[in-house]
């Protein structure tokens, strides 16, 4: 298994409720189509301050959203990468990522997971 995280900012002046509306709405139906025959999950964690208790409010997180996306292998994230690179592709993704990210604060990781059980 191949997992790709992607932790993305929201575009500044949007709210959280309206960068989730968004995504959930349309970004995430664009991901849907192109990830169809290459990802095996495509999810989305957003991510809000947990409340301590102590009345004092805690700063945004410095991320809105964790996107993760499972692939089999290497080489089917490598041919995902290829077939979204053609011009029209990539405008129609970049379009709309453009009206909800912060484009500036996005990144790619591979995830290597280790779980432990937890009896």
């Amino acid at each position: 298994m191949f997992k790709v995280v992607m932790p993305i900012k929201r575009k500044p002046g949007m709210s959280k409720s309206e960068f989730e509306a968004y995504y959930e709405s349309n970004h995430r139906l664009i991901g849907e189509k192109y990830l169809r025959g290459y990802a095996h999950k495509y999810t989305r964690r957003y991510l809000h301050n947990l409340n301590d208790g102590s009345g004092v409010e805690q700063d945004d997180p410095e991320y809105d959203v964790l996107l993760e996306a499972w692939y089999p292998d290497e080489e089917t994230f490598r041919a995902f990468l290829d077939s979204i690179s053609t011009p029209e592709i990539t405008d129609e993704i970049t379009t709309d990522e453009e009206k909800l990210f912060d484009r500036t604060s996005m990144r790619m990781y591979l995830i290597d997971e280790h779980d432990s059980e937890i009896l």
